[in-house]
């Protein structure tokens, strides 16, 4: 059930009869952008400020009342920073049971559902895990199968990517076809997609993968096994299913392709992988190569290998995707019972960090997901130093070279995320925040723990255009604890 929204500013080029109703709602929205752009002008110089002289910080509530208020890990905020997006879930493994996604306007603080399940049970069919389009007024979160039952529940194969349309009264479509009945289709996937992130263009949008059809077989044939791994949807490649259009299989308006390449036993000291995840695109137009020239597409992501001594550790690897789209479509095939959709023959797939002879080898620290710098050189992640302490690490997508970003006595235990510039990253530790910067590592605590009961920090985001964070706490009232929002602003 698609559910009605606001009618603001964000919604500016719905057509509308009433001419005058028009022209306020195009007063309103040039009256938002004018905002944006001062508090953008007046607060995007820099935070040397925060650092040089330490200031009283006040985060701010948005949200309340006895449900979840969930943010995603990336691309929660609007394109000009007016809403945050986010569902209701309550726990960061409950999206079978969440039934609706919501806003919030920072301005007003008022809240909207935007979209709503109205056949929603435990078992499914479930949403969550929303983000915003870099560019257009659009939304992409998980789906669960619309005929989720007790006996085929919400499930990591069970699910697929939604995308909505503000301006087009709330349309929604999945993004990427699915086709689990042979003989499968070139461009539709097998299974369940999640963790979606627009390019920065947004003609893409990577997620994370795991396959029905394997893990089916799996059930009958040990050589079998559903491996996770990679890949991206070409947003405006349409793509009609074989057989016939039901709620296990259905037409998509994006081509799907697999992006990284995966094995269930991977060779000692080789650059095998058995699973791919936690991906991010690498720049907002590409990196530099070592020769000077341009990669304009890359994707990169971690992945598990097995090290000479035998033990598992994960590192994190690329994959480089062929300036014009269309070669994505050709050397791919839809795959089979046994095995995966193939990786196009243009995509080229490498490993970029080797830790094997180090004290702690492997990417290692809370669950994270990478990061990259806006104009690709290096891509972030977490790792223990020497002492054993959870640090920002970079690494070149060019080389391979690795360095060391913060040095700090304690280890972080949320995930990190990247300011719109890439000066500052924020992050947490034991419920307080801090901030680090990219240029030499200096740390601050920008926010000590909470006095009160509320803990559970996480989700944290920078906004698109200003120095501003939106992130998660639970919030103990008399109903229970809930995930509720947050933002916190730095102003010089």
């Amino acid at each position: 059930m698609k559910t009605g929204f606001l009618q603001n500013s964000y919604r500016f080029t719905l057509i509308v009869k009433d001419l005058s109703k028009l022209l306020w709602l195009l007063l309103i929205y040039t009256l938002v952008l004018l905002c944006a752009s001062w508090n953008s002008k007046k607060q995007n110089v820099d935070l040397n400020h925060v650092f040089t002289n330490p200031m009283v910080l006040h985060e701010i509530q948005m949200t309340e009342g006895p449900q979840g208020h969930f943010l995603n890990q990336r691309q929660a905020f609007s394109p000009y920073d007016q809403f945050l997006a986010f569902d209701n879930r309550n726990e960061d493994s409950k999206i079978g049971e969440n039934a609706s996604i919501q806003f919030i306007n920072l301005f007003t603080k008022k809240v909207s559902t935007v979209y709503k399940l109205e056949n929603q049970q435990n078992y499914g069919p479930g949403v969550g895990a929303v983000s915003f389009h870099p560019k257009e007024n659009k939304i992409v979160f998980i789906h669960g199968l619309r005929n989720a039952s007790e006996k085929r529940p919400y499930y990591i194969t069970r699910r697929f990517a939604m995308q909505l349309d503000l301006d087009d009264d709330l349309n929604t479509f999945p993004l990427d076809a699915r086709d689990v009945q042979e003989p499968f289709t070139l461009g539709a996937l097998r299974g369940g997609s999640h963790a979606y992130s627009y390019s920065s263009d947004g003609q893409m949008v990577s997620f994370t993968y795991n396959d029905e059809v394997l893990e089916q077989e799996a059930q009958v044939n040990p050589e079998v096994v559903d491996l996770r791994t990679v890949g991206a949807i070409l947003t405006n490649e349409p793509v009609s299913i074989n057989g016939n259009v039901n709620h296990e299989n259905f037409n998509g308006s994006g081509f799907a392709i697999l992006l990284a390449e995966v094995t269930a036993n991977p060779e000692k000291g080789s650059d095998q992988i058995s699973k791919a995840y936690e991906e991010c695109w690498v720049g907002k137009s590409g990196y530099k190569r070592q020769d000077g020239t341009v990669q304009a597409r890359a994707l990169a992501y971690l992945g598990n290998v097995v090290l000479e001594n035998g033990e598992k550790a994960t590192e994190i690897f690329i994959s480089d995707i062929p300036d014009d789209l269309e070669l994505l479509k050709i050397g791919v095939t839809s795959g089979a019972r046994t095995i995966l959709p193939t990786v196009p023959e243009g995509v080229k797939q490498r490993r970029l960090t080797h830790t094997s002879t180090h004290t702690y080898p492997g990417i290692q620290g809370p669950r994270q997901w990478l990061r990259s710098s806006p104009d690709g050189s290096k891509i972030y992640f977490y790792k223990k130093d020497e002492k054993g302490i959870v640090q920002i690490y970079s690494v070149s997508p060019a080389d391979g070279t690795i360095n060391q970003v913060s040095y700090n006595d304690f280890s972080a235990d949320t995930s990190f995320d990247l300011s719109f510039d890439g000066k500052y990253f924020a992050y947490g530790s034991k419920e307080s925040l801090y901030l680090t910067k990219e240029e030499d590592g200096e740390t601050i605590q920008v926010l000590a723990a909470p006095k009160d009961l509320s803990h559970g920090l996480s989700n944290i985001n920078w906004a698109n255009t200003t120095y501003q964070l939106a992130y998660n706490r639970k919030v103990n009232s008399p109903e229970g604890p809930y995930f509720q929002i947050f933002t916190l602003s730095f102003s010089n």
